[in-house]
């Protein structure tokens, strides 16, 4: 599992199979889901799912960090 401490996964049971949940820490009391698939035959492929889309997710979300630092930089800058 991520040493993220942002980002979490939570695998539950549903009348119609498995439900894969990416949670997000918002505040030390709140949490959202930022993705969601459901409808898994099992468990196991619930929890590979989840796994495969947090890694890509936090990929994604470090990339953004970077693009925003960027544009906060040149912003900085100019105003210089």
């Amino acid at each position: 599992m991520s040493e993220n401490k942002k980002f979490t996964i939570r695998i539950t049971e549903k009348r119609n199979g498995w439900a894969a949940e990416i949670i997000r820490q918002v505040t030390a009391r709140r949490t959202a889901v930022s993705k969601r698939e459901m409808g898994f035959e099992s468990e196991e492929l619930a929890q590979a799912w989840a796994e495969k889309e947090l890694a890509g997710f936090i990929e994604n979300q470090a990339k953004r960090n970077e693009r925003k630092a960027e544009t906060r930089k040149a912003k900085v800058t100019k105003e210089d």
